[in-house]
């Protein structure tokens, strides 16, 4: 792992919390916060973004995939898999909580959810849908001080059922919105993934994070890493985010 990440790991895991009181000291709201954020993770505008996802488990060889994503709006996605091999030509479809798979052996699309796996540790939500202040209503809990940088603290609860998860709390740091780190939490509660925001770069006239790491809170070392590149605004047409161009893909 590149000493960037690791300097962010220690950062969070070992530093001291010192509670600063939810208290916010300009007109911002949580709302404001939060889409603040957004805007720092993706543009708010179509693009598409190259995505290649590796997975770790102790002592296992890495596996890795890459993907192609076209993003309209919010709401539309095409996710398509360019390797391994044995996968390519698979692709996504999001229309707004709406999944359907396309693979190339089967004629007919599969009806599939936000919640599922993707890839390692990777949800399909956690690639296709980027817009945490369309699909959670944001509370700030907490103001906290990290090695002298300041963070807001929100916690993230679900508008509805079919997002990828019911809550997430999101270090967002102060001066910038930079969002650095997520927690993610199943409807029962158990924390699911622990996501790292790093390896900032000037894409598209912002700082944003071309890396995420998912660390699995339940099994040491075992994480998956989410690397982007080739972020590049574009123009899609709405015919191709249907479930009949989905076999006219180009690969």
């Amino acid at each position: 792992m590149e000493k960037f990440y690791w300097i962010f790991f220690s950062f969070f895991a070992f530093s001291l919390f010192f509670y600063a009181g939810p208290v916010l000291s300009e007109n911002i709201t949580p709302q404001q916060i939060l889409q603040y954020a957004d805007e720092i993770r993706s543009p708010q505008a179509d693009y598409s973004v190259m995505a290649k996802i590796t997975s770790q488990k102790p002592n296992k060889k890495d596996k890795i995939a890459i993907y192609e994503i076209l993003m309209k709006g919010q709401d539309n996605t095409i996710i398509k898999t360019l390797s391994p091999e044995v996968d390519k030509g698979t692709s996504l479809l999001m229309l707004r909580y709406d999944l359907w798979v396309f693979l190339q052996t089967i004629s007919k699309p599969l009806r599939i959810s936000l919640q599922q796996r993707l890839f390692g540790e990777a949800a399909n939500g956690d690639v296709a849908r980027a817009n945490f202040s369309g699909d959670y209503d944001p509370e700030l809990i907490d103001i906290v001080t990290i090695k002298g940088k300041t963070f807001y603290l929100l916690e993230l609860t679900a508008k509805n059922e079919k997002v990828t998860y019911h809550k997430v709390k999101l270090w967002v740091m102060k001066d910038t919105y930079y969002p650095l780190k997520g927690e993610f939490y199943a409807f029962s509660g158990k924390l699911l993934k622990i996501c790292y925001y790093t390896n900032y770069k000037l894409i598209l006239d912002k700082m944003r994070p071309t890396r995420l790491v998912l660390d699995n809170p339940l099994v040491k070392g075992q994480r998956t890493v989410i690397d982007y590149d080739n972020m590049i605004l574009d123009t899609f047409s709405d015919k191709i985010f249907t479930k009949n161009y989905m076999k006219k893909l180009k690969y």
